[in-house]
């Protein structure tokens, strides 16, 4: 099995970046891995921490209708070049967490993607020395509200609420490019997403190298790649579960926005 990254969060409120044993412990890194963290005597116990989003992004750049058959689902043409919108560092949840529905929106939806996850300052790269910038591999939920994107004309507010960018579980080193990418709703045992990552249209290394030229990236950022077809409405208690094979699994419940308290 390959090794999983985790960051995790102890029952004390520490922090840590670490590597998930079989056994559910985590052996804590000094740093982040992409900084070159290395093993610590410290190994956490299975249930006394909590799984956190894998890495905690400057930024979080996304890329639209990146496969054929979901640009035709949406009714439109494949773009001659990637289609670049960004969510908030502040979108970002964890495997497990409660993915929040906002009363802004009438319709919300799931869209199963691969994240990559960046290792080194990229700036203005090859495809080729884009590669070598990509550190792992993680799932993400680019949660949109569907008729705020439509009505606003632009993307920020429809994929920009809190709890919009379910990250995780784990980071993976390496993935085989014909990985299938499924996305399941409630108990349903046929998918309502099913493609293979070689299916999009740029693949990760381009889509570095182009987002490259355009800002600089810094390690612990993240790419999502785009979504296959498939992507449909999320109801309130619905459970939502990404998987991606060599990967794992993520799944996250949709609940009613909270309301905010006073402080």
């Amino acid at each position: 099995m390959a090794q999983r990254y985790v960051r995790v969060r102890t029952e004390k409120g520490q922090t840590y970046y670490g590597l998930l044993q079989l056994s559910r412990g985590v052996q804590v890194l000094d740093a982040p891995p992409w900084l070159h963290g290395q093993p610590t005597d410290l190994q956490l116990e299975p249930d006394t921490y909590q799984i956190l989003a894998p890495c905690a992004p400057s930024k979080i750049i996304a890329v639209g209708k990146n496969y054929a058959n979901h640009a035709a689902e949406m009714g439109t043409q494949v773009p001659k070049e990637p289609l670049l919108f960004l969510k908030p560092p502040t979108s970002v949840t964890a495997v497990g967490t409660e993915i929040h529905y906002p009363p802004q929106s009438q319709q919300v939806d799931y869209e199963g993607e691969l994240a990559l996850v960046i290792g080194e300052r990229a700036c203005d790269c090859t495809p080729e020395e884009a590669q070598e910038k990509i550190w792992g591999y993680t799932i993400a939920n680019d949660v949109t509200a569907r008729d705020l994107q439509k009505s606003d004309g632009q993307w920020t507010r429809a994929k920009g609420f809190n709890t919009f960018c379910p990250l995780g579980p784990w980071i993976v080193r390496e993935l085989s490019p014909a990985a299938r990418l499924q996305t399941f709703l409630n108990d349903n045992k046929q998918p309502v997403q099913s493609a293979s990552i070689n299916q999009m249209v740029f693949s990760p290394d381009y889509l570095v190298s182009y987002i490259s030229g355009v800002m600089t990236l810094l390690p612990g950022d993240v790419v999502l790649t785009g979504t296959p077809q498939g992507v449909g409405p999320m109801q309130v208690g619905d459970r939502v579960r990404i998987e991606i094979e060599g990967i794992g699994q993520m799944e996250n419940t949709v609940v009613v926005r909270p309301t905010p308290t006073a402080p």
